[in-house]
């Protein structure tokens, strides 16, 4: 265990705010509800002495329900209360670590920078590089990805005619629409699935070219990219410490119809998958980690950034249906879902599969759904693992509108 805690934040519109580019913005009422109800979801990167700030603390009864796993809790402090009143001895802190930088999280954990350890004092990360901003934008993605389809000379890595253009007119939009048939606009900052916007039909309605549009006035600039024949998604999992990258995993998540993030399956490939796509995603790792290792290690992100990140990948199938990939759709620079449904195997029996998935749902509160699914699927545990069954991961309450949870499945 380390000598002293890291402190962990759970700050998952990041992107929003390096996109806005001012310290003083702030999410609106329904992200700071999902924030604040999802709190706790830091937790599982911890060990038992660090903390956690949230902006209330967690219910006995929510405690209480981890003492059925051979888990121990971190420490659970209100944020406002911890970083206004931190009684701690210079280097009794470890690490600062939100669920992503910004100028927005810089201001805000500034004053409990006095008080970590020296070697936090010298990350990339102590203090926010303007030049930082390029690195979590999708156009850094793309340069990646074109890097790598330069180096990786293989039919089934995505051909350079499908590659992502950058666009800042309808023009240019209208382009690519014509190139590729069906077309996905996605916003430079933005993360699970959100600033998406699908375009499968021609004409195109008034009303997308104003979504469109309004993302080109905000941001600069729209990716587009060809709307594929998807079989599934994967992200590899990476941490960058003093300047060396290490791989640390791979997550499989799946979205909806629209591209939105609804949760990752745990402890491997789903069972649904057929033996050619199971076989395709277990060869992958063995071509695509090298290189990305070291293009990224060549690139500015070691000399901006420390700590955890993914790399988003897209396992499609092409018009002569075969399997081709996507070995770079996106950077993530921060903590993500799928990292965390990565810990949370140590959860859940070693032979069984679950998925992790985020609710919300409007008009119904996490608690109430919580109670639907324990009746429904009772939770079972077996050796301090969840062996079958349904397990709420955050604080559910009748003012919970966001959650957390895991569900068995074979």
């Amino acid at each position: 265990m380390k000598q002293h805690p890291d402190v962990f934040l759970f700050n998952p519109t990041c992107e929003y705010a390096v996109a806005n580019g001012r310290a003083s913005w702030q999410p609106n009422r329904l992200l700071q509800k999902m924030e604040t109800d999802l709190a706790t979801l830091p937790q599982f990167f911890t060990q038992p002495n660090d903390i956690i700030l949230t902006e209330k603390l967690p219910s006995p009864e929510f405690i209480y329900s981890f003492n059925q796993f051979a888990y121990q809790l971190p420490q659970f402090f209100k944020k406002h209360d911890f970083i206004k009143e931190a009684q701690v001895e210079p280097n009794a802190l470890n690490r600062l670590v939100p669920w992503g930088w910004s100028l927005v999280a810089h201001r805000l954990l500034s004053p409990l920078k006095t008080f970590c350890s020296h070697e936090f004092k010298s990350s990339p990360v102590f203090n926010w590089n303007p030049e930082s901003k390029e690195l979590y934008s999708k156009r850094f993605a793309l340069k990646i990805l074109t890097k790598l389809l330069s180096e990786l000379h293989y039919d089934f890595i995505l051909p350079k005619h499908l590659l992502t253009e950058i666009c800042t007119t309808q023009p240019e939009i209208e382009k690519t629409v014509s190139k590729w048939g069906k077309v996905m606009i996605k916003a430079p900052w933005s993360s699970s699935g959100r600033g998406l916007q699908p375009i499968t039909k021609t004409p195109v309605h008034q009303k997308v070219w104003e979504k469109i549009t309004g993302i080109i006035n905000d941001q600069g600039f729209v990716i587009a990219e060809p709307y594929l024949n998807k079989v599934a998604d994967l992200a590899f999992q990476f941490k960058i410490e003093k300047g060396k990258i290490y791989f640390m995993g791979i997550s499989n998540f799946f979205t909806d119809s629209k591209g939105q993030y609804q949760g990752n399956f745990i402890n491997g490939i789903p069972n649904e998958y057929d033996n050619e796509v199971v076989a395709f995603l277990n060869f992958l790792p063995d071509v695509l980690i090298k290189p990305i290792i070291k293009i990224l290690e060549s690139s500015r992100l070691p000399s901006l950034y420390e700590g955890n990140f993914g790399v988003d990948m897209l396992i499609f199938r092409d018009e002569k249906n075969r399997l081709k990939v996507n070995p770079c759709l996106e950077i993530n620079l921060r903590q993500n879902m799928g990292l965390l449904a990565l810990q949370l195997e140590k959860l859940i029996s070693s032979d069984k599969k679950a998925v992790y998935r985020m609710f919300y749902q409007q008009g119904k509160s996490f608690f109430e759904f919580k109670n639907e699914m324990i009746k429904k699927h009772p939770p079972v545990f077996v050796n301090g693992k969840l062996d079958s069954g349904f397990f709420a991961l955050t604080e559910a309450d009748e003012n919970t509108q966001f959650g957390a949870y895991i569900l068995i499945i074979s």
